[in-house]
């Protein structure tokens, strides 16, 4: 993708079902869980370079032994950082105990951390908010009752969170921060309390305290305790938990917004956000790999025992379509397949846009994540160019020129765009930023026929425009082409994601943008003041309002106004916009149909409530973020 954005997180969690001294035995490694949560997390970089974290529990560890291990980075290779850290562990007790404590699990998992039985990694990228320590998960709730402790990491962002707070609020607590993060914490943490009280309850006639601590323990309820934790909770989630005692959680909202996957045998229960993440850490088939299903939680208990449990009602199920076109590894096959459906989904549009001149036109993309939607483009071309010969010679139809030249032409096919200079996120200074931006990509040059040949250039997607119209046209103009013409293989992005993705003011879509101009120039900019004053009238409305503001126009009529937007003065060749159509979309991505930031709708009231509340934003000049 051009426009860099931040989006979704990561999440990693492995729980070993048998005694650590198995895996020693069997594999021949004390690392054995250490090593494939390093991977797991290697393998989902892509979802957070803002920071990571790592956490551990030991299971039945003795009074007076530590049995909860964190360690958290915002370094530059933050996961490297932490893992170097937990293997100095390791080292550590070779030179204390020598090399056969190594082989000895009940002694490791005595004196050194990070041996435990659970692990939860996290990678975060942070859509809003400073980012430090502070701000990386998991996060931490401590208590000296072993079964009150809670560790939790999740790839989420809630919409109604000043709701939560306040729900707290009522429930007597005094949170210390208004973020979702707190907020999600402290109320999943609240019922597991509950949960202990009522447990202890039903025992502390029966038992001393020290007997009841052991039940609770055993007994702890932890579907329980999610379904009365996330009943108020609106967004998109994947959250993931460790309890002191030993059991833990991944829960996944109802419409399925945020991705879960995961795997499990007689030896271990593993979950990521990603199932290529889950194949390569335990080399398994992707058929085994399985997606937790939208309002569901796998939980795994203390016994090592799990199930895949409703936690609440599904609703349709909306996963997030971006992560199919970009966020995700092309390397899931499912996915693979999905982006090369796009690039040729968009082959009627592109050929139209050229006057079917083949012969002078070169495609290309942008690197590096729309290589797959443009080898799907050029199969597509060759579908095409295989259907006109079958025409021509099987069929007999007539055919302007060359014969030899129909049988043996192919796509000109060359890489015109390098990414040359990966922009920092640290500049936020726009005429840094902008100056950063010019500089990104270079090309390459001497193998266009100036003034005649058209450029196709596809993308992942737009979404400001904003090193579309400061970098990439610019470069590809100074190779003289006659036509430049940029292909998104998603639709127009008009409106903002509320459940993880960077995407929540209105100014910053190129789409938005050019639907305003559209309006200024037809003189019917006053249906922005009704749409404002309904957004006002009705702030808890479930009507998204918003939508109003492209209703007046075609897809085609915004495409042309977005590329005009883009061709700066500078730009000599001529320059149109291609966008993928919804309906496509849908077709060559069947089974996750969340498009909200395409169409406007949304999956929860709350992400309703947050477009219009953007719009309030954009009317009256605020720069803040709408949830």
């Amino acid at each position: 993708m051009s426009d860099a954005i931040k989006h979704e997180c990561g999440i990693a969690m492995i729980r070993l079902r048998k005694h650590p001294q198995y895996y020693i035995d069997k594999y021949g490694t004390n690392a054995f869980a250490a090593k494939r949560m390093y991977v797991l997390m290697q393998k989902q970089i892509n979802r957070g370079q803002d920071g990571a974290g790592v956490a551990n529990v030991k299971i039945d560890t003795k009074p007076g032994q530590r049995y909860i291990s964190r360690y958290r980075s915002i370094e530059a290779s933050a996961v490297n950082f932490i893992f170097d850290k937990i293997n100095a562990k390791y080292k550590k007790a070779k030179k204390i105990g020598g090399k056969k404590v190594l082989e000895d699990a009940d002694w490791l998992k005595k004196n050194v951390a990070f041996t435990g039985e659970v692990w939860l990694g996290h990678l975060r990228y942070g859509t809003h908010g400073e980012n430090s320590i502070e701000t990386c998960h998991p996060f931490l709730k401590q208590n000296n009752w072993r079964s009150r402790n809670l560790v939790m990491a999740g790839n989420f962002n809630m919409t109604n969170n000043e709701e939560l707070f306040d729900k707290l609020v009522q429930l007597g607590q005094h949170p210390k921060e208004k973020t979702d993060t707190v907020t999600v914490m402290e109320k999943v943490g609240h019922f597991l309390d509950e949960e202990n009280q009522r447990i202890f309850d039903k025992y502390k006639h029966q038992y001393s305290n020290e007997q009841i601590t052991q039940l609770i323990e055993n007994e702890l309820d932890v579907i329980r305790i999610l379904k009365r934790s996330c009943r108020d909770f609106d967004g998109g989630y994947a959250m993931a938990g460790m309890i002191g005692n030993g059991s833990s959680f991944v829960v996944r909202d109802p419409s399925g917004i945020r991705p879960a996957f995961y795997y499990a045998d007689d030896e271990i229960v593993v979950v990521a956000s990603e199932k290529p993440a889950i194949k390569s850490a335990f080399n398994i088939d992707f058929k085994e790999i399985k997606e937790i299903q939208p309002g569901h939680a796998i939980v795994i208990n203390k016994d090592g025992s799990y199930t895949e449990s409703q936690i609440m009602p599904a609703r349709e199920k909306k996963s997030c379509s971006f992560e199919r076109i970009y966020f995700s590894r092309g390397t899931d096959p499912d996915i693979y397949h999905e982006r090369k459906n796009l690039g040729k989904a968009l082959i009627p549009q592109i050929l139209k846009a050229i006057d079917f001149d083949l012969k002078n036109t070169v495609f290309s993309y942008i690197p590096n994540t729309a290589e797959t939607a443009f080898l799907g483009m050029i199969e597509g071309l060759e579908d095409y160019l295989s259907a006109k010969r079958r025409e021509v010679f099987l069929e007999g139809k007539p055919h302007v020129g060359d014969l030899d030249d129909l049988l043996n032409f192919r796509p000109r096919v060359e890489k015109l765009v390098s990414k040359d200079v990966k922009l920092r996120t640290f500049i936020t200074n726009d005429t840094d930023r902008d100056a950063m931006v010019a500089n990104v990509y270079d090309t390459t040059y001497e193998v266009i026929k100036p003034g005649i040949d058209t450029l196709v250039v596809i993308d992942d997607s737009i979404v400001r425009g904003t090193t579309l119209e400061k970098s990439i046209l610019t470069t590809l103009d100074k190779l003289n082409p006659k036509r430049i013409i940029i292909v998104s293989s998603a639709p127009q992005i008009r409106f903002p994601d509320c459940y993880g993705i960077d995407m929540s003011r209105m100014k910053e879509f190129i789409a938005f943008r050019a639907a305003i101009e559209l309006l200024r120039d037809r003189k019917t900019e006053n249906q922005l003041d009704r749409i404002y004053d309904s957004c006002i009238e009705n702030p808890l409305a479930s009507e998204n309002y918003v939508k109003d503001v492209y209703s007046s126009f075609s897809d085609e009529e915004i495409s042309n106004k977005i590329a005009e937007i883009v061709t700066t003065a500078e730009i000599n060749a001529e320059v149109k916009v291609i966008f993928q159509t919804v309906d496509n979309l849908h077709k060559c991505i069947p089974k996750h149909i969340g498009d909200w930031y395409f169409t406007g709708d949304y999956p929860t009231t709350g992400g309703t409530r947050v477009v219009n509340r953007a719009f309030v934003n954009y009317m009256e000049g605020k720069t803040v973020r709408a949830y």
